[in-house]
Parts: C-alpha cells; sequence; structure tokens
C-alpha cells in the first residue's frame, strides 16, 4: 500500500544526494526519517572491506521487514514482526570516507503510526526528552503554574479539629486552596462533561468533604469492576492533605484511579457520603470485592451502602499495625512474626486456624489485648483461609511496596499542600494514561517468546497480556521444580505438592467433575492467575489446558470487550485480532478525518452509522449496564458536533439522599431532558438527564431526608460563594429541620 506521510521540514525523505560521516550517522538519520514518519527501525545488515577492515556497506530498515522465517519442527518459535514490508535504505562508502544513499524504499504494506511512534523499541532511547511524557506537558504545566501564581502568599491554617467526634467539624483549607480547586473541577468538566465531583456541607453550611472522579476513572470501572481499593494511608498518615482514594487494576497490572476525596474526619456519616456519592458517580454499580484498612466506621459504612459486595481488610494494613499494636513483645517480635504468619498463610482451613491463632494467643499471653480480639473478631473479613473462590488481582499484598495503592506515593509527601496536589493530579492522570498507551502498543506490535513445550504456555501466550502471561510463564517455569505426592483419593484427589526452590510444601485439592482446583499458596485468590503447585497437579491429572473458570477475563487482551470469555479460547484471539485491526484503522481515519470540517463530519457519519448497524447485528444485552449507554445514539452530524461543543443548556440537577445537610454534584451529560422524581421515590439519584450550569456546574437541589419539603436552589449562584471563602456560611434559608443532631 501507498503510506506516503507528510514529514516535518526537520526530517527530509532520503535522496540520492545525501551524504554521511559515517554508517552511524546515516542509522541516526534513518531513525529520525522513520520516527517521524511513524515506524521503527532495524539494522539489516552491513559488511566489512576484507582489505582495510572498515565497514562498507550498511542497510537499514523497517522492523517489518522480510518475512518471518522458521523450521516446521520448531518446538518454540520466536515471534516476530515481520510481514513483508520492503521500506529501507541502502547506504554505501566511497573512496574518500563519505557515505552515500544507494538505494532507498520509501512505501510500506502496513499503516504508520506517526503520534506514536515514541513506543517503539528504536525510539524509545534517542530522544529522552522528546519521549518524556512530562517534557510533552511543558506548555500546560507552564499555563497552570501561571494560573495558581496569585495564590502563594497564603497563610497556614489548623487541617483538624481536636474532637474527633464533632458533627459540625468542617474540611479547613488554606486561603485560595477551594478556589483552586474549584478551578480545577470546573476546567476537568470542561475538557470533559462526564468528571464527577460532589461536595458536602456540615450543619453551618460548611465544606467538610470534597469528592471527584474523571471520565477515564469511570470507564476503568466499568471494565475493572470486580475489586477495588478504598485507601484512606493518606488520611490516617496525618498527611497535610486529608486525601483518600478508590483504586483498581488495569489488565496491563497498572493502577486505576476511580475517585478522589477530601475529608474531615473518620466518622461514619463521612464515610456513610463518601461511599453513596462514589457508588452514584459509579452508576450505581457496586464493586464485587471492597478491600479497605480495618476500620470500624468503614465497616458499618460498607455494610449499609454495599451489602452485595465482600468487603475484605488489606493485608499489608494488617502486618503494618503489629509492631505499633504488639510493643509488649519487645524481643519475642521475630518469633511471633514467624508463628503469626504460619497461622495466617498455612492454615488449609477454617478448623485449622483456629487451633494454631488460639495457640498463638496463649503462648504470647495476647488474650486481654484488645487489638488481638478484634482481628479475631473480623477473621473472615482479612484471614486468607475465609478467601477462597474471590481474586484480589493483586491489590492486597503484604507490604505497602509491593501495592499498586502507593501509585501517588512519589507525587506527593506528608508536607504536601493542597496546591502541590492540585498540580500533580493532571501529572498523575497523564502519567497512568502514557503507562496503559504504551502497554496497548506493546500488545497490538509484539508477541512474548515461548520459553517451553508447555500447552499451558501456548494456550495462554495470546489470551494474557503481556504483563500477566509473563508473570503466568514463571509458574509454567516454576512447575518443573515441583515434585506431587497422591495423599488422598475420591471425587475431589488431595495432593502435597513439594516446591524445592523455596523448599515448602502445598496442598492441591483437585475436582475431575467440576473441574475445581484450590491450592494452599492462594497465588489465584490474591494474584488471579494459577500458580506451579496446580499447574503441576492438571498436568500429571491429564488436563493440558487451562479450565475456563481459571482465566479471569479482567487479565486478557479481551479484558475491554463487552462479551463474556467462552470455552473457546481460539474465539477470544480472533476477536483480539479483530480489535487490534479495527484500532490500527481507527488511527488512520482519525488523522484523515480531522483535517478539514467537511472530513470531519463525513467520518463522523460514517463513524455513527457503523455503531447503530453494529449494535443492531449483536444486539448486546449489557450495552444498558454501561455508564454511558443512555447517551449512545446516533443522530444528525452536525447536531453531534454542535452539542460537543456547545454544554449551556440548563437542566434541573439530581437529589442526592446522603443523610447529611446537602450535596453538589457535577454530572452533566450529552442528553437533555427532565429527571423523573415521583413520590413514592424520594432522594433516588438519575443520572442520565442531567444537564450542565452556565459556569460549569449543576443545577440542583437541596433535599433534607428528615423534612418534609424541599428546598431548591441554583448551584451555579450558590458554590462561588463557598469556594470563595470556606469559612463563611451560606446565605440560604435552610429546612426547618436542617440542624437537628444525627
Amino acid at each position: 500500500m501507498d503510506s506516503s506521510v507528510v514529514v516535518g521540514s526537520s526530517i527530509s525523505e532520503p535522496h540520492h544526494e545525501m551524504e554521511f560521516e559515517s554508517h552511524e550517522a546515516a542509522y541516526t538519520f534513518y531513525k529520525e526519517y522513520a520516527k517521524s514518519a511513524g515506524f521503527g527501525t532495524a539494522k539489516l545488515s552491513s559488511r566489512r572491506s576484507r582489505a582495510s577492515k572498515e565497514f562498507i556497506d550498511a542497510k537499514f530498515s523497517c522492523i517489518r521487514y522480510g518475512n518471518k522465517q522458521q523450521s516446521d519442527d520448531a518446538i518454540n518459535p520466536r515471534p516476530s514482526p515481520k510481514i513483508g514490508c520492503k521500506a529501507s535504505m541502502h547506504v554505501k562508502r566511497r573512496q574518500d570516507g563519505k557515505w552515500y544513499v544507494y538505494s532507498f524504499v520509501k512505501e510500506h504494506n502496513h499503516e504508520l503510526l506517526p503520534a506514536q511512534a515514541h513506543f517503539f523499541r528504536s525510539h524509545r532511547s534517542s530522544d529522552p526528552l522528546g519521549n518524556d511524557v512530562r517534557v510533552r506537558r511543558r506548555k500546560t504545566s507552564n499555563a497552570v503554574s501561571k494560573l495558581f501564581s496569585a495564590y502563594q502568599n497564603v497563610d497556614c491554617l489548623e487541617n483538624f479539629v481536636k474532637h474527633q467526634h464533632d458533627k459540625g467539624r468542617s474540611l479547613i483549607l488554606e486561603a485560595g486552596h477551594a478556589q483552586l480547586l474549584l478551578e480545577l473541577f470546573m476546567h476537568m468538566q470542561e475538557e470533559n462533561p462526564k468528571f464527577f465531583y460532589a461536595v458536602d456541607l456540615n450543619e453551618e453550611h460548611r465544606l467538610r468533604n470534597v469528592f471527584w472522579v474523571d471520565a477515564k476513572g469511570l470507564e476503568d470501572f466499568t471494565y475493572f469492576s470486580d475489586v477495588v481499593s478504598f485507601d484512606t494511608t493518606y488520611f490516617t498518615s496525618k498527611y497535610k492533605i486529608p486525601l483518600v482514594l478508590f483504586l483498581g487494576v488495569n489488565h496491563h497490572i497498572q493502577p486505576t484511579l476511580l475517585g478522589c476525596a477530601l475529608i474531615a474526619d473518620e466518622t461514619i456519616f463521612t464515610y456513610a457520603w463518601l461511599l453513596q456519592t462514589w457508588l452514584i458517580a459509579m452508576g450505581e454499580r457496586a464493586p464485587q470485592v471492597l478491600l479497605t484498612d480495618q476500620n470500624d466506621a468503614i465497616k458499618a459504612a460498607v455494610a449499609t451502602f454495599l451489602p452485595g459486595t465482600r468487603h475484605c481488610f488489606c493485608l499489608w494494613h494488617i502486618l503494618e499495625k503489629v509492631p505499633k499494636q504488639l510493643q509488649i513483645l519487645g524481643a519475642w517480635h521475630d518469633s511471633f512474626m514467624e508463628k503469626f504468619n504460619k497461622c495466617i498463610y498455612k492454615s488449609w482451613n477454617e478448623e485449622q486456624f483456629e487451633k494454631r491463632w488460639w495457640k498463638l494467643v496463649d503462648s504470647f499471653s495476647l488474650g486481654d489485648v484488645e487489638w488481638v480480639r478484634s482481628l479475631y473478631d473480623d477473621r473472615t473479613y482479612w484471614v486468607p483461609t475465609f478467601m477462597k473462590d474471590i481474586s484480589f488481582a493483586g491489590l492486597s499484598t503484604s507490604s505497602r511496596s509491593e501495592c499498586l495503592n502507593s501509585l501517588v506515593d512519589k507525587y506527593i509527601h506528608v508536607d504536601s499542600s493542597l496546591r502541590e496536589f492540585i498540580e500533580q493530579y493532571r501529572v498523575i492522570l497523564e502519567d497512568r494514561h502514557e503507562e496503559e498507551a504504551k502497554a496497548n502498543f506493546d500488545a497490538w506490535h509484539e508477541t512474548p517468546d515461548l520459553k517451553s513445550p508447555s500447552p499451558f504456555e501456548k494456550q495462554m501466550l495470546l489470551v494474557y497480556t503481556h504483563e500477566i502471561f509473563r508473570k503466568f510463564q514463571v509458574e509454567v517455569l516454576g512447575a518443573a521444580a515441583c515434585h506431587l505426592k497422591k495423599e488422598s483419593d475420591g471425587v475431589t484427589t488431595a495432593y502435597t505438592v513439594k516446591d524445592f526452590e523455596n523448599n515448602q510444601n502445598y496442598l492441591v485439592e483437585w475436582n475431575t467433575s467440576s473441574s475445581d482446583i484450590c491450592c494452599s499458596c492462594r497465588l489465584f485468590e490474591y494474584k488471579g492467575y494459577l500458580c506451579r503447585h496446580a499447574i503441576v497437579v492438571l498436568q500429571m491429572s491429564g488436563v493440558f489446558s487451562i479450565p475456563p473458570k481459571y482465566i479471569l477475563k479482567r487479565w486478557t487482551n479481551a479484558a475491554m470487550s463487552r462479551h463474556p470469555i467462552g470455552e473457546k479460547l481460539e474465539e477470544v484471539q480472533s476477536k483480539v485480532r479483530r480489535f487490534n485491526d479495527l484500532c490500527r484503522r481507527a488511527i488512520i481515519l482519525g488523522e484523515e478525518g480531522s483535517l478539514s470540517q467537511e472530513s470531519y463530519y463525513m467520518a463522523l457519519g460514517a463513524i455513527s452509522e457503523a455503531l447503530k448497524q453494529c449494535v443492531s447485528f449483536s444486539n448486546p444485552v449489557e450495552n444498558g449496564m454501561r455508564p454511558d449507554s443512555s447517551g449512545t445514539h446516533v443522530c444528525n452530524v452536525e447536531e453531534e458536533y454542535q452539542s460537543i461543543i456547545t454544554s449551556n443548556n440548563k437542566a434541573p440537577g439530581p437529589k442526592l439522599n446522603t443523610g447529611n445537610k446537602a450535596v453538589r454534584t457535577g454530572v452533566p451529560c450529552r442528553n437533555q431532558g427532565s429527571i423523573e422524581n415521583s413520590g413514592g421515590d424520594k432522594g433516588k439519584v438519575s443520572l442520565v438527564e442531567a444537564g450542565s450550569g452556565k459556569d460549569g456546574f449543576q443545577h440542583m437541589e437541596l433535599t433534607d431526608p428528615r423534612s418534609q419539603g424541599v428546598m431548591p436552589m441554583q448551584f451555579h449562584n450558590v458554590v462561588p460563594s463557598l469556594f470563595h471563602n470556606v469559612s463563611a456560611p451560606f446565605h440560604t434559608t435552610p429546612s426547618p429541620h436542617m440542624h437537628d443532631n444525627r
């Protein structure tokens, strides 16, 4: 195919008049040309003079040059990007030592990706500054710095009041910081109307809690809602910023930011408001598993608002508290931890755990320690033996350094101000997007190497994402260092597996009829893929493929597909290939369609029509479950375009029944309409038909669930005064029951 591209004026196409000082200089030029054109490069060949031993000939090519060659009996064929592309540059050395272009082939037989060229391996180290996402956003950062420069000289205020259970407690910020927060929300919502935020006021109408989540976080939750971590570390560790985070993990084992909040206290009222608001933002879809710290207020709030969610405590939170809570152990600490770890990790069933726990408590005289008693009372929330049939997707680890929760650690420290965090917030989002884009790019253009003839490894090569496949590959190779011994037979067969790598014994149970397998190492529960001990049992049992129930869709290349993984994995691989092909073609369409208004309308019309036909053909059942499904529609192209650039339509906003005095939300959508709110549905929230206000804020209504009436209020008239001076009360007429005690 003709793949001519517009090359920047600084990088011209190779031609015969060009001269270079060396073949390395020629290759450097070709790499720069390739980067501007959008393809990766390789040194194809070179030749030395027999007499002088100096280089006299060199040929450079596109990384897809040539065809893949391998013998038919190859056990582990190496993956190759070669697809027969002919693009290349051949240079030769003259007698005077200069190098010239002997031949140049420009045409490629594949799409070029100039916007993503920095992802190719040949270009990743050629320009560290150009490849650094931080440098690419320098203009944005400078503009943000100028915007915030007016707020540099401020006085510090106390962040916390002394009384922990003061219901009138407010989120006290440094002067000007609330205005910065407001401007961040307005700007984020202007960039993407799906940006969601909400604020909570105390009885004196002062700011108490703030929550927000960007559009990417809402999208990520659609596909990775199985496990969510609610991280309160920054608040409980007395950071200057009272920050709490909702975190997840995507199919590349990368952390995803599913929501941020600033809270005033750790009361059940705060956590109840926060969890309900987050649930509303996520379209009232609860996660399957929620990981938190051990906290009674959080525990009560989760039980109330997420009754169908499995609530668990993160292991590193528990282990981190041991030195502080059990200082009485003194020199016996190491001995205790050895027995404590054995009790946690080596107890195969509840009976074994009970026996070891009480023996441990008696041995170290810990029966009167309140924290130890609370651990036992909450044992079903954190002890691995109670965690069968669930997966934490790597979010529950034994140390924070291993935990994905620490994604913000490198951006803020204990003394960071809110201003600094606001400046870093966009950096965090952009870094996350850049890392995910790079992982997706590698998934399209590379295939991991096979390292063994194992059928399990070959089965998962194109199913798992690269990151998960490499981890699974370690387990496949590790199976060679395992020896098993059958302990009992029957419908469920028990094996003892000796792992010679760590010199440990593990118990594996395999049910042939139901294809259930469980190992005492709990790797599947904590990481989401089978361990080497289970693999060796399957292999010795004559099973040479991973049972589908142990292939989590969230770890596959089809993770962001709407369709579930079936038992025929070749169908998944075929879908992945079709998905990748469509994505590459969409990039080309986007580049061509954005060149003019006419081509934009033409491309948008084609996309709308294609989407309509695809939806009609597939008729997916889960279409209504997507957060933006109600806004997915085919309309007049020009009207669609105008709806994107015009967002000043006004509509009534939702009411939030949160049990607090006031809530403000910002959730504008493309569809315009009214909100159904009958008398029998008081307190229910619809996020579908909400419109945006004049100043980027949502029109809303204040509702006290204990009052009989509704106090209407326009959000864009109220909130600026709130953020202008956090300590100043609102000039509104409260409901008769606004000040009753909770």
